[in-house]
């Protein structure tokens, strides 16, 4: 009995559809912001995991002359 009251005070939709235009600009940025960022993490992810592998690799030639001893 009250959650469609208390549900409808949260919706809004306004009569001049203009006012959707600065929801939409700040939308646009902040989904952009979220695409570069997303494809920064992933290209530094690739870079580190390269480091990874090569210190890895490192590491096992490092060991194999010392159990050939």
């Amino acid at each position: 009995m009250l959650l469609p009251t208390v549900l409808s005070l949260f919706l809004y939709f306004p009569e001049d559809k203009s006012e959707y235009i600065p929801a939409l600009i700040s939308f646009s940025i902040f989904m952009i912001a979220a695409v570069f960022t997303m494809r920064f993490i992933v290209k530094y992810s690739k870079r580190e995991a390269e480091k990874a592998k090569e210190f890895e690799e490192q590491l096992k030639n490092q060991e194999h002359p010392q159990k050939n001893s």
